[in-house]
């Protein structure tokens, strides 16, 4: 009896090993069937490995360098596979320019990010596309002109904030640093100008908390980890 269970485990085990098994080999199939059919209309690019695409060749950190590089090779427009998931990237000035400004409807959507998707479920004016985008972009754009948006009050905010940053800057004494925290409070305070009549202080523990927060979210968001 004892060994009759021992046989059924083993017998199991292979089973669920050789269903996986299975299953990976049906993905490849289909993965290098599908790519196949589609390599005549996609642009060029690297070869992708089975499920891994093109991960293995770029530098996660800062892709854009192995991206560019692979302009060199392949051209301005070229196809590279992040994992199974296929990408046309564009490179250069004259490219991008004319992907979004002669053919701004054909290149007008952007591919939303899971995780951005689950959170927002499909609200917002950044990570959404099509009607519901136009929409929101319209409202947006109408009621920060009513703030003064593209106008003379929103020059001067622009202008009073630049002279805090300059002081900022000098405080420094001509010494290398880090300008990505000061732009942001600079940024952050003409937009709180505009909306909240106020200003503040780029020392004020509440004020840097807060953009300090925004930060820490948005580079976790671009980090490797949530990406995959």
């Amino acid at each position: 009896m004892a060994i009759q269970n021992i046989l059924l485990q083993t017998f199991s085990s292979f089973s669920i090993f050789g269903a996986l098994i299975l299953s990976l080999l049906i993905y490849l199939i289909v993965l290098f069937t599908t790519s196949s059919g589609e390599s005549r209309k996609e642009p060029p690019g690297p070869t992708p490995l089975p499920i891994l695409g093109n991960l293995l060749q770029l530098d996660l950190k800062k892709p854009y360098n192995t991206l560019m590089e692979f302009s060199k090779k392949y051209g301005s427009v070229f196809t590279v596979y992040l994992g199974p998931k296929k990408v046309v990237v564009l490179a250069g000035y004259k490219t991008v320019r004319e992907a979004l400004v002669t053919y701004d409807e054909e290149f007008g959507e952007r591919d939303v990010m899971q995780i951005l998707d689950d959170l927002n479920q499909g609200h917002g004016v950044i990570w959404t596309n099509g009607d519901t985008w136009r929409e929101l972009r319209r409202f947006s754009l109408t009621n920060l002109r009513d703030f003064g948006m593209g106008r003379k009050a929103c020059e001067d905010k622009i202008t009073e904030e630049c002279h805090h940053l300059i002081e900022v800057l000098k405080n420094h004494k001509g010494e290398a640093f880090d300008t990505t925290q000061s732009l942001n409070y600079a940024v952050s305070n003409i937009i709180s100008s505009m909306i909240y009549g106020r200003r503040f202080e780029y020392d004020d523990l509440e004020f840097t908390s807060m953009v300090d927060r925004m930060n820490t979210w948005a580079k976790m968001l671009n980090s490797p980890s949530i990406q995959v």
